[in-house]
């Protein structure tokens, strides 16, 4: 069965010579560690999607995402490098940590983000902007899956006011597979990033080597003790320390600097 191919923004890529992603965990690449320590993500694997297009060194990219960060800290700390450094193009992910949040307000929260988006697309190129991922299938989160599917609308809507492409994760459904997540089932995984990526590639107009969608390799069935023991063993080394930061309000970011700053050459 083929599978369709979201809309691509009529532009064409090779205008794209600069780049900024904004954001926290999941555009710092959480899930996806490279060389030195440093995690790559999707947003680096989509740099390089767009550096191919164009000269060797004729394209320049900055990750400004930094774990943890809440919208507020993103917009306060993130937003305005990014309108300095005025790229061709700004991958606007925020929002998550606070949906998660106990007693948080997703319309509230699409209020302020949109102001964050009104005052980014009057300074740089184009801004992508990205929805949440359908939770249905992951523990714990899937039972916010009505908050984040409420943001998620909240999302498109300023997208439409605004003409801004949008990243949809929402229909993504390779990323429900659970080989897409990390061992801590709330990162992706090195290939469901590379997942992430093909797909904004392919919703800014660029041809991808291989479709996002692509079905998962077959698996050997597993037993129902074997996964009950893996439960376990992810609620006690993930479920109940991530538990404990969130009712203690703390953010694993906060002494965690972004990856690459300054827009660079690739």
């Amino acid at each position: 069965m083929s599978t369709s191919l979201p809309p691509a923004v009529p532009s064409d890529p090779l205008a794209i010579g600069s780049y900024a992603a904004i954001g926290d965990s999941f555009t710092e690449g959480v899930g996806d560690p490279g060389p030195g320590g440093v995690f790559i993500g999707w947003a680096d694997r989509l740099a390089v999607l767009l550096a191919d297009r164009r000269d060797e060194h004729d394209f320049r990219y900055a990750n400004l995402a930094v774990r943890g960060r809440l919208l507020d800290q993103i917009v306060a700390e993130q937003v305005p490098r990014a309108k300095e450094l005025a790229p061709d193009l700004v991958t606007f992910c925020a929002g998550g940590n606070d949906i998660i949040r106990p007693g948080s307000d997703p319309d509230a929260v699409a209020e302020r983000y949109e102001a964050a988006v009104a005052d980014l697309v009057g300074s740089v190129g184009k801004v992508m902007i990205t929805t949440g991922f359908d939770t249905r299938g992951v523990p714990v989160l899937k039972h916010l899956r009505g908050k984040v599917a409420t943001y998620s609308a909240h999302v498109r809507a300023i997208a439409d006011r605004y003409d801004c492409p949008v990243l949809d994760l929402w229909s993504l459904k390779s990323v429900q597979d659970r080989r897409a997540w990390d061992d801590d089932r709330l990162h992706l995984s090195p290939e469901g990033h590379t997942r992430v990526a093909l797909r904004a590639a392919q919703v800014l107009g660029l041809e991808v080597p291989t479709d996002p969608d692509q079905p998962w390799p077959p698996q050997q069935p597993r037993g129902s003790a074997e996964v009950t023991r893996d439960n376990i063993q992810w609620a006690r080394e993930h479920l109940v320390p991530w538990i404990g930061r969130r009712l203690r309000g703390e953010s694993s970011g906060d002494h965690v600097e972004a990856k690459r700053p300054d827009l660079l050459p690739l």
